[in-house]
């Protein structure tokens, strides 16, 4: 793509209001635009962020056997009045009012749109186990929407439900689940701890968190090398104390950011809104639920926590929206030119994908905006390479003088 084509627009100065990395770097590259507290546009840029996480996620998800759906994100009152969650939700719901008087929300979640949709279907065990995903936007009226994409009150949820039979059936599957999100987090590029954490209303048992290390996290854990840890909500010992787990290790205390949940539902909204099976018996019983919820806006948002420096974002090549950043920094010179006219051409033959700057505009400029950007790899072509190329990763301070030839076998053989 030709940045001079290119709706990319970076910015000098950020509201004093955006405190989190995230936001600032984000904003001040060109990667999305705040409409209001809590709710931002995607541009270019930060969209082909957001769908290659989209797309790692769905990989994994249909992996475990999950089965892709949309649900609506306008939603009845009288789905809510089942789980008696119209009022006890009321703080964090959208409400609204439809035609002839109707009461809806925007979705906050979807456990009552999906039961109601699974209990229409579903009535033997021969059915179970069923496993259905989407990703989709939720609305949440925080009560101060904060830290940039990290808590927003518009966002996007991918929530798996699982349905099974019996209480095994789903530990069999809620473990499966466990290794795919270490999966997805591996390939975003993110080293997430699981983390034990309060089951809410939903069980006695804990549920678990996948949790990012980092000074700017918003949730305390406490851990250990052997990789127990907990939240500090449900932990009982303190920093310095022996790890319960291993009982070798003392444990560690540190600022994380939450990036995935996985819960137990058990038979809670299966009750509610009276979602039963037959099983091989002929007995009539509820179903046993599980949900999985990873924010992809969030994890996007957490990317740039971790991985930046006082330039710019370093984006993980698997999610970054272009692999290669070229920059032409000399126009007047014709060899430079026909060079990088070249170049550009071949790398998009190889199916690479190419952010091409052949701007008029100052080297310096164009330098630290590659930089603030944050490609993988930024090539430069200027009167200084000759009939080189400067070839540098965004994460490395190496920097190579490579022909033509030797940088087309590097681009294929890194």
């Amino acid at each position: 793509m030709r940045q001079s084509k290119f709706f990319l627009k970076t910015i000098k100065n950020i509201p004093g209001e955006e405190t989190a990395i995230n936001a600032q770097l984000l904003l001040r590259a060109g990667f999305i635009d705040k409409l209001m507290s809590g709710v931002y546009t995607y541009l270019p840029l930060g969209l082909k962020v957001l769908d290659k996480i989209k797309s790692i996620i769905r990989e994994e998800m249909i992996t475990v056997g999950g089965q892709e759906i949309y649900m609506p994100a306008l939603q009845p009152r009288s789905l809510w009045e089942e789980t008696k969650r119209w009022e006890s939700m009321k703080n964090i719901l959208f409400q609204l009012k439809g035609r002839g008087g109707s009461d809806l929300c925007l979705g906050a979640t979807h456990e009552e749109v999906v039961v109601d949709l699974v209990r229409k279907r579903v009535n033997s065990y021969k059915d179970l186990p069923l496993a259905l995903f989407q990703i989709q936007d939720k609305f949440r009226n925080e009560p101060r929407a904060k830290s940039g994409l990290l808590r927003g009150r518009e966002f996007v949820m991918k929530d798996l439900y699982s349905f099974h039979t019996d209480v095994n059936n789903l530990e069999d599957y809620y473990e499966e689940v466990k290794v795919a999100y270490f999966k997805i987090f591996s390939r975003l590029g993110l080293d997430a701890k699981i983390v034990e954490a309060s089951g809410g209303a939903f069980t006695s048992e804990y549920s678990h968190e996948f949790q990012v290390l980092t000074e700017s996290g918003e949730d305390t854990i406490f851990w250990c090398s052997c990789g127990w840890a907990q939240n500090k909500e449900v932990c009982q010992i303190s920093v310095g104390q022996i790890c319960p787990a291993c009982k070798k290790h003392k444990v560690s205390e540190s600022r994380a950011i939450e990036v995935g949940n996985i819960f137990k539902l058990g038979q809670k909204f299966s009750r509610d809104m009276n979602l039963s099976f037959m099983d091989k018996n002929g007995k009539k019983d509820f179903i046993t639920m599980g949900c999985y919820g990873i924010g992809p806006s969030r994890i996007l948002g957490s990317i740039v926590e971790v991985h930046h420096d006082q330039q710019g974002i370093i984006w993980p090549a698997t999610v970054a929206p272009y692999q290669i950043h070229l920059l032409l920094l000399d126009l007047r010179r014709e060899a430079s030119r026909i060079l990088a006219e070249a170049l550009y051409e071949k790398m998009k033959k190889m199916g690479l994908t190419v952010l091409f700057d052949e701007r008029v505009e100052s080297p310096g400029s164009k330098l630290k905006e590659a930089d603030l950007v944050g490609l993988p790899i930024r090539l430069v072509i200027s009167e200084k390479t000759n009939t080189l190329v400067e070839y540098k990763a965004r994460n490395s301070k190496d920097v190579l003088l490579l022909s033509e030839k030797e940088l087309l076998n590097k681009l294929i053989t890194p």
